[in-house]
């Protein structure tokens, strides 16, 4: 199989780690989307990343849906739960940390234009979302070890994909400063060797 992404995207870095927690095998491209000289579009018609590749030549995209095909794949050591309902509670988990991520990047990207053209309005709107689904992430980790069922899931790899990125990306955001419970878990997570080995380069 071969994964087209950047290294720095979140949800990039959430099928690397779910492929080195299933223990499969990937060779990776790094490809840019927002430079003029990416390949995206030939693969996916919406130019974005992660793009799968399998070994039938199929192409796969969108994070959720490559998530979902390699567990489809590779069913040992599941990271969605059997049983439709326990994997609808998994997925709504990886879409709420997704969100967050979502919110983080339009607030990213915003700070980029001209600070005169900027929408302070826009921004705290944002932080509202991303607030919001840090609380619920932190109520619902309240005397557990993981987000789910105590297993550790995709919504766990979602979820420290998603604080990671908002280490690299919004470090004035201090999500650790009203989040014990979320803090200690992002620990754990982060001295796992799939999230070590996946980490974005240092120069991002």
């Amino acid at each position: 199989m071969q994964l087209i992404g950047s290294y720095t995207s979140p949800y990039v870095r959430k099928i690397r780690v779910l492929l080195l927690e299933k223990g499969l095998p990937y060779s990776f491209l790094e490809d840019i989307p927002w430079n003029e000289n990416t390949n995206a579009p030939k693969y996916n018609p919406l130019g974005k990343v992660p793009i799968l590749i399998d070994e039938n030549g199929s192409v796969w995209y969108d994070s959720q849906v490559i998530a979902q095909y390699i567990e489809a794949l590779h069913s040992l050591a599941p990271l969605i739960p059997a049983g439709d309902i326990p994997a609808v509670e998994v997925r709504q988990l990886e879409t709420l940390a997704d969100g967050v991520v979502e919110a983080g990047i339009a607030i990213f990207l915003e700070r980029k234009r001209e600070p005169t053209q900027q929408n302070p309005a826009w921004i705290d709107r944002q932080k509202g979302k991303l607030t919001s689904g840090l609380d619920t992430l932190e109520a619902k980790l309240d005397g557990t070890i993981w987000l789910h069922a105590d297993t550790f899931s995709l919504a766990d790899i979602a979820t420290g994909v998603m604080l990671g990125w908002l280490d690299l990306r919004l470090p004035d955001i201090d999500w650790r400063k009203d989040h014990p419970t979320l803090t200690a878990y992002g620990q754990r997570l982060f001295a796992r060797p799939s999230f070590l080995e996946t980490l974005p380069p240092a120069d991002a």
